[in-house]
């Protein structure tokens, strides 16, 4: 899934549900068809992608309940831990630079003196 050739094939996958292998090759303007071949063999491999032939035709689509629900369901954690970061650290508010050294040193002054 590192390769940008690869997910443009699953993003396609994704959007159009199973084509064939020469309207992915057509739709990934990057690379030939030759390529595209070699891309759906590692996904089908990876179990990414299900390949289906009827007669000379070969047809692609997304693997239902392969390792793509696992990669999407953790993807969707991180950005959800990402968001919820995001979202508590403008919710707190910022001391300005030096702030929280100068009362930590009034602190300080006022327990010795």
């Amino acid at each position: 899934m590192s390769d940008p050739t690869r997910r443009a094939i699953l993003e396609f996958l994704a959007r159009s549900g199973e084509v064939t292998a020469g309207a992915i090759a057509d739709a990934v303007d990057d690379v030939g068809r030759t390529a595209v071949s070699s891309h759906l063999r590692v996904l089908r491999t990876g179990g990414l992608v299900e390949e289906r032939k009827q007669g000379r035709y070969r047809y692609y689509e997304l693997a239902a309940d392969g390792p793509v629900l696992d990669a999407l369901a953790f993807l969707q954690s991180i950005l959800h831990l990402g968001v919820s970061d995001a979202a508590a650290a403008t919710t707190q508010p910022a001391s300005p630079p030096g702030e929280a050294d100068e009362s930590a040193s009034m602190t300080g002054r006022r327990r010795t003196g």
